[in-house]
Parts: structure tokens; C-alpha cells; sequence
């Protein structure tokens, strides 16, 4: 196993200047390649029938935690009892007017646009700001991905303010950190709604039980709730409001008056402050709506909300109010004291299967959040696998479930009243809402160009509305809110100690990439002998050669006959389509029988189990390889000298593919070969134009495509780095327990790449290195 410490030069002698070029010229990005792959991918239009269909099964998996909210909001307003009737009226009109600016106006109509073609979520505005600037902490991205389908950016004037702003941001790794950190803060909030969505939901619910049955305790009550939340995860896997109007008080609906507002706070003063943190509860799960948006179309959500969940959501209000006034000793189950006793069980069954879906929700967009962050280099490699052959967008994490039902068990075992709970859970929301706010700033700053009044207008509103219902769960932190601080620092941790070492291993890798024209000075056997067979190389270099593969030859008698060059790289999109997820290039002439491949993912995309990536990568380089064949006699009409073969100018490819009919190699890889990998200048030393000489060799007594076919058949050894990151001696503490214990317990309970793409064990081949820190 190589030591290598931070910094250290590991290969030596570099040229400076031919032997510079000539490595410019070997390493071009993959633009030519991309390019003919733009827009093979087509969204298909949704007919108005199916938008309405759609708009009716978002219901249930979009707004069951908002549909849930009614079972527990005015408990949480009103822990200590109601005093005063007309207190009802004002917490009612705080509610109307809290549903209409944040869910309605807020998300819907605003926030939930700025989705990421269709996915939401904090880390998709992230993605949607880094694809319009330099704002990745890894800068691995090349102009060939801003060709993709699914990219997609805006130009800044230059001289705008928009301009201004990106440049700030993208001057420093500080600021660019900074900006990862909102977003992650955001992140793990929504992520420990996963644990008290359900928790809060499923016990506001069974907790009905005691309405019918007063001599029931509260343990009963939250041994059913916990058997239910083991029902609700286990099953993961396979994936009366105007009848109370009338009945009890119609004065209720003078609430839509906002003057009830003000007398509200001018009667309570400083409770009705601090109240705000149990009406902050009847929002609950809009910020779960837009991670969830993926799974139906904008305009259906849209359509729903505003003409079904709006109405409804005040309808039920309302109803509970209206018997509030009459009845303001039955505070604590409001919902369940207002039903008419011949309906109750039958409801008492709806709302815990309302519970059950609205959890549901949050659960799934908690699998999304981590799959987003995985892909962003944020949180350890985890198991994710399909629920639906019909619908790829519903995932499920067996390791993330069972993570958060043991979370929502132990909280709700711990705290066993709503109050506590919804005190935890309005603090994970309060923070959510504002740091999306931040985002969206940024995003109709710099992405939508919006006008700076309507960016003032949006972040006054939102800081004035966010900020009150912020500072007054603050002041429940005692009661249950420091709960979610917790968690969220947690993950935290977990998060920035990850990324923080990737981002190492990444600089590590770039500085000690090994020079292309050391390689091609080699020669075409590299100095060693080539053996019968492929060799695979992974490594997250999109250009340059891996350490481990000069590790490799530095150290081993042997290489095999042909070396493929794999790099799987992540980019800010939600999908790469599959058409255009490979680009495949030569280095150097055929007979070094090497070549780069690059896989492109988006945070969206997932390893299946019946994917079989070896196939994958084989079919494109096939393909490659005879679109490159038969464009053979067309770069070689001027083979009269080695010399000018290299220096051949590009071709007309556009005619040649026309006059081929290559259509059926279009879905795969592209059908342009570039042959500025094969240019070398005419000064430079001897050994590394030796293999110009090369093409002088006969191949047509040699079928390459063959020859890799059988190479494939005789075996295929996978090589990847195994790095053991470690701190240096002289760090901090606080740094070597993040490192050597944080970071080195996250890897090893993480799953490998030869996990995620099924590599045989026995194809396998690690090449240690340690890298100090």
C-alpha cells in the first residue's frame, strides 16, 4: 500500500513545453462527443384528462401531512386551555391567512416553479445555482455536460447586478461553503420531518381513541401509535367542516376579516406571540409538498390545491372553531369531541389512514433528500432501490427507513403528548421555510433575473411571515424544540465531514493525476507486457490518468491488452437521459488499446439491480468502435506519410455519418471521432512520436472490434482505488476524531462502487493507497 502525503509530487520530470502540448492535445474534453447527443431526449405532453387524473391522485402522497394538521393545531395553539372565545376567532384568522401567503401563494405559485424539471427541494435549487455558476466545492464538471438535455442555464449580462452577485460568490471557497452549509441546514431539517411527520401525525390520531374510551391512559395511546408507525415503515417496501359551521356557531367566519389579526396579539400579548408556534403547525408539510413535487406535474398540484385542498383545509378550520367557541373545555381533541358520535369510528379510521399517507409523504421525500445529497457528495453511498417498475421516481432506502422509524419510536415513547412533538417539529419547519426563502433569493436573482422590486417584495413578506413564526418557536426550545437542533447537527456533522474529505480526495487525485504523454511515451505496450484481456479503471478523473493506474504499472510486470478509463461522475441535474449518459473517446493510436469513458448521472438516477453496467460500458465502446471504422477511410485519404495522418484535420463528419446511415448507433454514443487525441507535434522527442509511427501497422489484419470481444470473453478485471484518508499527525484533535473515526466508520459502513454496479468479487481488484489529511 503507497503512503502518500498531502501535496507530494508522486510523478516526476514533467515536461513543460512540447511534452505540454502534446498533453493539451491527448486530454480534450469531451465536447465534440456530447454534442451530437443533445436533445435526443423528449418529455412527453400530458393530455388535459390525465392532468386531472393526476391533480386527484395528488391528494393523497402530495397533502397528507397538511390534510393532517387539523388533528392536532389547536391543541398546540392552546396547550394551557382557552380562556376567551374570541381567542379562537383571532388563532383562526392567523390560520386562514397563514394558509393563503405560505402554502397557496408562497409554494405553490412561486417556490414550487423552481423546480429542477420537476424535482424539488432544497439541494434543487442548489443544483439549478450551480449550473449557472461556479458554485461546486468540486469542480468536475466540463463544458461537455452543459450540453445535456436536462442542464439547461441562463447567461448573465455582464455588468448586472445578477453578474456581480455570481462573481462574489464564485471568488471564494469560503463564500461557495458558506452557501453549502444554508443549503445542508435546510436538508437536515426536512430530513428530521421524516421523523416527526409521522410521530406527531400517527399519535394525534390513535390518540381519538381516548374520546370514546376516557379511561384509556396515554402509555395505551402510544403503544398503538408505535405499533402503527412499525406497521406504516414495514410496509415501505412495497410501496366535517360545514356540518359544524351550522351546527355550532356561523360567527366563525367573520376570521376572514384580517383586524381579528391584530386583536388577537393586542389581547394576549406576549402568548399570543409564543402561540404562533402551534399555529406555525397548520403549514406543516407544504415544505414536504415541494420536495414531493416529482411525482406529479406542477399544473396538477396547482389545480388541486387551489380548487380541493385550500377550500377544504378552511372548511375544517373552520368546523373546529366553530365548536371551540360553544365548547373551549374539549380543546385538547377538538377534531374528534366535533363528530357526531354515529360517524366516529369510520372517522377515527380515515384520520389515522390520513396519518399513515401524509407520513407516507414525508417518508418518501426524505428517501429523495438523501439520494439528492449522495449525489451532491454530501452523505455516505446508501441502498436505494426501485418500489414501482411503472414510476422511477419511487424509491425506497431500507438503511434510511429503519433509521427513521427507530427515530420516530424513540420520540414518540419520549415525549408521548403533541405539545413537546409539535414544539420539535414547528422548529425543523420554521427553519426549512427560511432557508428556502434565502435560496430563492439567490435563484430569482441569478437564474429567473427577476426585476429587484418583486425580490424585495417576496423577501420582505417572507422574512416578516417566516421570521414571527421563527422567533416564536425559539422560544419553545425548552419544551421539545431542541430536539430538531439536535438531530439536524448531527447530520450536519455527518455531512460536512463527508464532503470535506471527498473534496480532499478529489484535489488529491487532480494533483497526482499522471501526465497522458508520460503514458504515451511508454509506447504501445507501456513498457510492460499486455496480457489477453480488459482492465477497467475507475477513478472520478473525467481527464488525465488515475494514481492508481501508474500505481499499478509501476509496480506489476503486466497490463492488460486493453485499459478502459472509467470515470462515474455526478452533475446538478435531476436525470441524464440514457441516451446521452456515456461518452466514449480513444487515447492515443489503436495500438495503446486504451480509451476514456465517462458515465454521467443526476441525483435522480439510480443503480438498478437488473442493470448490468459492464454491459452498458461495453455496448457503447462497440459502438464506438465501428462508427470510428467506418469513418476509417475518410481520416486516412491522406495516409501518404505518418506525419500528416497525425496532423489530420477534422473531417465533415455531418456528410460521412449522412452517407453511412448511422441512425442506429444514435441512442448510444456519439458518431463523431475527434482527432485531435492522435495530433502530435512535429518537434517533440522521439519515444512519445514512436507511436505515430504506428499507424503505418496493417489493422486491417486485425478486426479491433474482435479483438475486444475476445479480450471480454478471456476476462475483465475491474481496478479501483481503495484510499485510506487519514489525518496528519500535527492536526487538531477535533480534525483527527472527524477523519480517523467519523469519516473512517461512515466508509466503511457505506457501499463501495463495486456494490452499486454489481462488480464481481472476484473481478475485482483494489489498489491501496493512504492519503493524509
Amino acid at each position: 500500500m503507497a503512503e502518500i502525503g498531502e501535496g507530494e509530487e508522486t510523478i516526476e520530470g514533467r515536461n513543460v513545453g512540447a511534452m505540454w502540448d502534446l498533453e493539451q492535445k491527448l486530454d480534450q474534453p469531451m465536447d465534440e462527443e456530447a454534442h451530437k447527443l443533445k436533445n435526443m431526449h423528449k418529455e412527453k405532453g400530458l393530455s388535459t384528462l390525465m392532468l386531472l387524473r393526476l391533480a386527484f391522485q395528488s391528494l393523497g402522497i402530495v397533502y397528507g401531512d397538511l390534510g393532517t394538521s387539523p388533528l392536532y393545531v389547536f391543541y398546540n395553539t392552546f396547550p394551557d386551555g382557552i380562556d376567551d372565545t374570541e381567542d379562537v376567532i383571532g388563532a383562526l384568522s392567523l390560520i386562514i391567512y397563514s394558509l393563503l401567503l405560505i402554502p397557496l401563494i408562497k409554494y405553490v405559485f412561486i417556490v414550487c416553479k423552481a423546480n429542477d424539471n420537476g424535482q424539488g427541494g432544497t439541494l434543487a435549487i442548489y443544483s439549478l445555482l450551480c449550473r449557472n455558476g461556479k458554485l461546486k466545492l468540486i469542480p468536475d464538471e466540463q463544458r461537455s455536460d452543459q450540453e445535456l438535455t436536462t442542464y439547461g442555464r441562463t447567461f448573465l449580462p455582464e455588468g448586472s447586478v445578477a453578474e456581480k452577485t455570481m462573481s462574489w460568490l464564485e471568488k471564494k471557497d469560503s463564500r461557495k461553503r458558506a452557501l453549502l452549509i444554508i443549503v445542508l441546514v435546510g436538508t437536515c431539517m426536512t430530513i428530521g420531518d421524516g421523523i416527526f411527520t409521522p410521530a406527531i401525525s400517527v399519535l394525534s390520531a390513535t390518540g381519538g381513541i381516548k374520546v370514546n374510551n376516557p379511561q384509556m391512559s396515554s402509555d395505551t395511546v402510544v403503544i398503538v401509535a408505535v405499533l402503527i408507525l412499525v406497521g406504516l415503515f414495514s410496509m415501505q417496501q412495497y410501496g366535517t367542516g360545514l356540518y359544524n359551521i351550522f351546527i355550532y356557531d356561523t360567527s366563525v367566519l367573520k376570521a376572514f376579516s384580517p383586524t381579528y389579526v391584530y386583536m388577537y396579539f393586542r389581547r394576549r400579548g406576549r402568548d399570543g406571540w409564543v402561540s404562533l408556534g402551534g399555529i406555525l403547525l397548520s403549514i406543516t408539510g407544504t415544505e414536504a409538498l415541494y420536495d414531493d413535487i416529482a411525482y406529479f406535474p406542477l399544473i396538477a398540484i396547482q389545480l388541486a390545491f387551489t380548487f380541493f385542498v385550500f377550500p377544504c383545509l378552511l372548511l375544517a378550520y373552520c368546523g373546529q372553531a366553530a365548536y371551540l367557541v360553544q365548547n373551549k373545555d374539549n380543546y385538547a381533541n377538538a377534531f374528534y369531541e366535533s363528530i357526531p358520535d354515529s360517524i366516529y369510528w369510520p372517522m377515527f379510521i380515515v384520520a389515522t389512514g390520513a396519518a399513515v399517507v401524509g407520513s407516507q409523504a414525508t417518508i418518501s421525500g426524505t428517501y429523495s433528500i438523501i439520494k439528492q445529497a449522495v449525489a451532491h457528495g454530501c452523505f455516505p453511498q446508501v441502498k436505494v432501490v426501485h418500489t414501482s417498475k411503472k414510476f422511477l421516481g419511487q424509491i425506497y432506502s431500507p438503511d434510511i427507513n429503519w433509521i427513521l422509524m427507530v427515530g420516530c419510536i424513540a420520540v414518540t415513547a419520549r415525549f408521548k403528548n403533541q405539545n413537546q412533538i409539535g414544539n420539535a417539529y414547528g422548529t425543523a419547519v420554521a427553519v426549512v421555510m427560511l432557508v428556502t426563502t434565502v435560496l430563492m433569493v439567490l435563484l430569482m436573482l441569478l437564474v429567473w433575473r427577476c426585476h429587484w422590486l418583486l425580490i424585495l417584495v417576496f423577501t420582505v413578506l417572507s422574512l416578516v411571515v417566516e421570521g414571527a413564526y421563527f422567533s416564536a418557536v425559539l422560544l419553545k426550545v425548552n419544551q421539545g424544540g431542541w430536539l430538531p437542533l439536535v438531530i439536524a447537527a448531527v447530520l450536519l456533522a455527518v455531512m460536512l465531514v463527508w464532503n470535506y474529505v471527498k473534496i480532499k480526495r478529489y484535489e488529491f487525485q487532480v494533483h497526482s493525476k499522471v501526465s497522458m504523454s508520460w503514458i504515451i511515451s511508454l509506447g504501445p505496450s507501456l513498457g510492460l507486457v499486455r496480457v489477453p484481456g480488459i482492465g477497467i479503471v475507475y477513478s472520478e478523473l473525467a481527464s488525465g490518468v488515475p494514481h492508481i493506474f501508474s500505481h499499478v504499472i509501476t509496480n506489476l510486470p503486466a497490463i492488460h491488452s486493453v485499459v478502459v478509463f472509467v470515470c462515474v461522475k455526478y452533475l446538478p441535474v435531476y436525470t441524464v437521459p440514457e441516451e446521452e449518459r456515456f461518452l466514449v473517446k480513444r487515447i492515443g493510436s489503436k495500438t495503446f488499446r486504451m480509451f476514456r469513458c465517462v458515465a454521467r448521472y443526476g441525483y435522480k438516477d439510480l443503480h438498478k439491480k437488473d442493470d448490468n453496467f459492464e454491459n452498458k460500458l461495453f455496448n457503447n465502446l462497440f459502438s464506438f468502435i465501428q462508427i470510428e471504422r467506418m469513418m476509417e477511410p475518410v481520416s486516412n485519404s491522406s495516409n501518404s506519410s505518418s506525419a500528416s495522418i497525425c496532423s489530420q484535420p477534422h473531417q465533415s463528419r455531418e456528410v460521412l455519418i449522412n452517407n453511412n446511415d448511422m441512425d442506429m448507433f444514435s441512442s448510444m454514443v456519439d458518431y463523431t471521432v475527434s482527432t485531435m487525441d492522435t495530433i502530435i507535434p512535429l518537434d517533440i522527442p522521439s519515444n512519445a512520436a514512436s507511436f505515430c509511427q504506428d499507424r503505418a501497422v496493417d489493422e486491417e489484419e486485425t478486426n479491433e472490434l474482435e479483438f475486444l470481444r475476445n479480450g471480454r470473453d478471456l476476462g475483465v478485471v475491474h481496478i479501483q482505488g481503495n484510499t485510506v484518508v487519514k489525518a496528519r499527525r500535527n492536526s487538531s484533535l477535533p480534525k483527527k476524531i472527524a477523519i480517523n473515526y467519523v469519516y473512517a466508520f461512515l466508509k466503511k459502513i457505506c457501499r463501495g462502487n463495486n456494490v452499486i454496479f454489481n462488480v464481481p468479487h472476484e473481478s475485482l481488484l483494489n489498489v491501496g493507497q493512504v492519503f493524509y489529511v
